[in-house]
Order: C-alpha cells, then structure tokens, then sequence
C-alpha cells in the first residue's frame, strides 16, 4: 500500500504526573515551533486552567512539529483512567506510540490503562524512562517492570522488541545510553521517525475521514477534527456525511484547518494520514465519517468504555440558592448537559423521577467531579448526589465494577492501612518491598470501595501515601461495604454561626462552618466523631445576664474549619446526603432539610 512518509502521528502515554506535558513543551521548543520573539509558558498544552490548577491532562489535544522534512504529529493524551473517552479518540488518531515512564516511580495503573488500549490497537511503541536525573530513580528496576507489564497485558513478541531512550524532560534531552547525560532532543525525533509506520493508504479509495474530536470557534461555530484515512479533502468540497444513525446527509467543507505547532493555518487540500479541522456541519459528533459523494462508505463508529460510576445532578434546592450563582434553572442545567455530551463520549446523561434532576454516567468520579467544577464555574447553582456504581446482571447475578488500586506508603502504616482495606472488601494481589522504607501494595476492590478512601489513607499515614486506581473488570456484588464510620452534625434551624455555638459544637468533632457564615435546617455543619447524627444549634448566642452583656464575649479559641473542597465533600456524603455547589461555595446537606421528614424516612426504613 502506499505510505505517507513525510508524516509521522504519535501519542504520548504516560501516568499523572510522569512528565508527558513537560517533555511537549522542550519538544516543540527544540523544533523551532516557536519564533524567537514567541512568549513562551510552561506546560502550554494545558489549555484548561483546570489543568494547569490539578496538573494533569483532562483533555486530548493535538500539536505538529517539523524534523527534517518529516512533519510529526503529537497527540498528549489523558493519564487518567476516569478520561477514557479522550483515550480512545487520541488512540484512533495515531500510528504508534511514545510510553513515558517516572524512573523513580515506575509504571503505575494509569499507565496500565492507557497501554492495554495502545496495544489492542497494535500500535508500535517507544519507550521513554522519564525523569533519570533523578537522584532516586531506579532505571534497572523500572525497566523490568515495564517489561513485566508488556507481558502481563499480553503484549506480541513484536511489541515487547521496543526502542529505549533515557530522558529528561524538564531539561530538554533523552539518549539511548543509560548511563550519560543528553544534549538535546535529537535521538527521539530520529527514533519516532525511524521507529513508527508512516500513514498508509489505499490509493483506489475515495474520501474517508473519521471524526475523533469536536472544537468550537467564536467565528465558525463546531469544528469537527477528523483524521483522513483514505483520499484527500478540499476546502469547498460537497462530501457525504455519515451519521451515527445510519442516515447520509449532503453538507459542505467550508473551512479546512491544519496544525502547525500550537496554531492552526488554513489549508486549501489535505491527504491522507493528516489531522485536520474542518467546519460547516454543525451537529456533526465524535465516531461519525466523512465520505465521497458519488461513493459513500462509513467507518467504523468509535466506540468507548461504559461508564462505571454515576452521580445525580440537579436544581439547587436549598434554602441559600440563586445567591451566588447566574445560572440556577432546570433548563439551563440540562443544556449545558447536552451540550456536554457532544464532546465527551464517554458521558450518559439520563432523565430520573423528578424534572429537574438528571443521572449523570461516567467513567469515574474525577471526571465527574471535573464536569461539576467546570460547571461551578461558568455559573452555575447545583445540587449534586452521593456516587454510586453503575451494575450489571450477568447470569441472573448482580456485578459491580472492580478497580485495582495500588499504593505507595511508608512500611510504618502497613496495618492502619491493611485494616482499612479489609473493612472495604479489598483483596491484595501483591505487596512489594523496595528495601527503601517504602512499599507497594496492589489491592483488587470494589469501586464502592474507593469512594472516600483517598481522604482516610492520606489521614491515616501523614498525608505521605500515594494513591493510584483504574478500572479493572466486574465480579459479583461484594455485600455491603460501610465508607463511613462517623455521622454529621445538622443545624437545626435557619441563621448565622457564632462563636459562642461553634465552641460547644468543637468538642464533639470537627466543623465545616465558621464564625459569621450562613446556615440553614439540614444543613451539614461539621462530623460527628460518633457514628450517629446530631442535630445541633450552631446560630446560639450568649445571652444577657446581670453581670456582662451578651456581647462582652470572653477569648474564643475555636480550631479553624476544615474546608470543603468539592472532591472531599464527595468523598464525604453518604446515600441521605448531598452537596450544594455554587460559583463560591460548597456546602454539605441532607437530602430531606426537615428534621421531622429525616425522622419520617428513618422509621420507614427500619420497618422495611
């Protein structure tokens, strides 16, 4: 078949924080993507300020560089499991493979994800040990767990006969010789354009070009990005597009884009193998083809995994709503839902009971959690439910998600963490002891299990341990696993917090409110240390009597409130909680605000 050998597309692959956005960066500098004059960033593929805040890579984004006549496409795909979606679409752009791993950390399970999507598509790879100037990096070690990796996810002998470069990125070069310090970026550029396979073509074929990414522009509206598999493409040109439902429509390319660097220039016509933008059809969506008029013939749709975790999202219905937020009706909410789905294939949204409520699916409670943060911050009021696995029936049986969960800790907190652990009905797989004081443990659990884990690990072990976690499979439901072991402190009534309250309440565990801030009834003030709700007054004041006045208050020493950032609310709530989410605020709430309905609901369900 022929090949496009001027043209090379690539992903980078690589676990959260391992470096891949670093090494984009000395990559496009080296290549002379950038003008002398060009003000340059850290991290510029970090578009989102999301990614910037959080430090990974939530969305799958595209850049060209220029090696000796050889133009190379780099795709930076998401590290993290939760963002599959954007893998799969990344993964259908490319021709190989760049695996960039921490030498000090090594292969962890988001790089796992990532690799066992790459070599099902038996895509070549190269492997990048990131990082080696490191003064704990393991480079011997990290290389033989990488080829244990290979192994375990079945990798062709093919496959597991990579090239090996030792890098660092932050310093701008990588190196096939283990044991010297690099100059430059040179060696990569030559083994990607040596080590992975032109685009090939069928040249009897017409145009096909499968959308893998959807953009917007403030001028021209959605931009569909497609990868051209066979034909060329024309700014102009009457093509066919094939929809997702079977149908073919007539429509017309009136804009064609291709990358360069971080820009994208207009192009006249495109080939084969190329990564273009095209504009003009505005409903188009991610997995549909473009295809010939007179010889239209559809690609296979792209297709993704389920998603294995929900949440309900909703109107803020609490007594404070509509005070920081421009946003806060139902169909403001469901628009900005649907338009949500149009990017991101790996979401579900789904009608419930109530009309202004909807089950939002995902592939896991970082994605979701970014969806809601992205919401909280263009505007928008809401009231979010506690996380719950999506199940199956297999064989009359009910299945839950399984996730294979690895931590790193020092060896002094092995039995808090172990006891944790069990009481989640997780099951180790394999514990490894580096001889350093650390250790690795690799735990099989439930997805039910992991919600609010984080929290209660970092605070068992000093905030030292690391935690990492990808989709694994389904097996039969586990029973009932209990994530919280201590109850919540409810205001019983409407008002402000004041000093003289919040110091009684501190004694009986730890707050979420501060002094002079807004309650209301069912709001969640702070955590009991016992296991049973309390409802609590946190708006009492000092009353005057014959020998001070009520505000002559005596030095209040209260402890500082723990905030409420959005991930560990999440993690905190249980089924009868949830949160409300405004632009400035997170608060904890019951779901039912009266005490009477909360006693309600409580006989029924201990009569059923």
């Amino acid at each position: 078949m022929p090949i496009r050998n001027d043209l090379r597309n690539i992903a980078i692959i690589a676990h959260v924080d391992h470096g891949k956005t670093t090494l984009v960066d000395a990559m496009l500098r080296q290549s002379g993507a950038f003008s002398e004059r060009a003000e340059l960033t850290d991290r510029v593929m970090d578009s989102m300020d999301l990614e910037r805040e959080k430090g990974i890579t939530i969305l799958a984004k595209q850049t060209a560089i220029t090696f000796r006549e050889t133009k190379i496409n780099i795709v930076d795909t998401p590290g993290h499991a939760d963002f599959g979606g954007e893998v799969e679409r990344a993964l259908a752009m490319v021709d190989g493979a760049l695996l960039l791993v921490d030498a000090a950390e090594g292969p962890l399970p988001q790089t796992r994800f990532v690799l066992r999507k790459a070599l099902a598509k038996h895509l070549p790879m190269i492997l990048v040990l990131n990082k080696v100037d490191r003064p704990d990096a393991r480079v011997k070690e990290v290389l033989d767990e990488v080829y244990e990796l290979f192994l375990d996810l079945d990798a062709t002998e093919e496959q597991i006969d990579f090239p090996i470069l030792y890098a660092s990125g932050k310093n701008g070069w990588a190196t096939p010789e283990p044991d010297t310090l690099g100059e430059n970026l040179i060696p990569l550029f030559e083994t990607i354009v040596a080590r992975v396979a032109p685009p090939t073509y069928d040249s009897d074929e017409v145009l096909q070009a499968l959308v893998t990414n959807i953009d917007a522009s403030p001028y021209l509206g959605r931009l569909a990005i497609c990868r051209i598999i066979n034909g060329r493409m024309s700014r102009g040109e009457n093509v066919i597009w094939c929809r997702r439902d079977g149908t073919n429509q007539r429509v017309k390319i009136s804009e064609l884009f291709i990358t360069n660097a971080l820009e994208r220039s207009s192009a006249e016509t495109a080939g084969p193998g190329e990564i273009v933008a095209i504009a003009g059809i505005p409903d188009i969506t991610i997995g549909e083809t473009l295809a010939n008029l007179e010889n239209p013939v559809a690609l296979p749709l792209l297709l993704v995994d389920e998603p294995s975790i929900s949440m309900t999202i909703g109107v803020n219905t609490a007594p404070l709503a509509g005070r920081e937020g421009t946003k806060v009706t139902a169909r403001l909410i469901k628009n900005r839902l649907d338009q949500e789905l149009i990017g991101n294939v790996s979401l579900r949204v789904l009608n419930t009971e109530r009309p202004d409520t909807w089950e939002v699916q995902g592939r896991g409670e970082l994605a979701l959690a970014i969806l809601i943060e992205i919401m909280r911050r263009e505007g928008f009021e809401l009231t979010v439910g506690k996380p719950q696995v999506i199940t199956k029936i297999v064989d009359g049986k009910v299945h839950e998600p399984v996730e294979q969960l690895e931590i790193d800790s020092p060896e002094d907190f092995l039995g808090p963490l172990t006891q944790i652990l069990a009481t989640r009905k997780a099951t180790l797989a394999e514990m490894i002891n580096h001889g350093t004081g650390w250790i690795r443990m690799i735990y099989s659990v439930p997805s039910r299990g992991l919600i609010g884990i984080r929290t209660e690990i970092l605070t068992q072990t000093k905030g030292t341990a690391q935690i990492h976690h990808a989709f694994d499979r389904y097996e039969p439901w586990f029973g009932e696993i209990r994530s919280r072991l201590s109850g919540s402190m409810i205001a019983d009534r409407t008002g402000v917090a004041t000093s003289y309250a919040l110091l009684n309440l501190q004694e009986r565990g730890s707050l979420f409110v501060s002094p002079t801030e807004d309650v209301y009834e069912g709001m969640i003030v702070g955590e009991n240390s016992r296991q049973d709700d309390m409802d609590v007054n946190p708006t009492k004041e000092k009353k005057l009597t014959n020998v001070r006045s009520s505000t002559a208050e005596e030095l209040v020493r209260l402890t500082p409130a723990r905030p409420v950032t959005l991930e560990a609310a999440l993690e905190f709530i249980i089924e009868d909680e949830c949160i409300e989410v405004t632009p400035k605020s997170v608060r904890l709430r019951k779901v039912a605000l009266s005490m009477q309905e909360r006693s309600r609901l409580r006989s029924n369900k201990s009569r059923n």
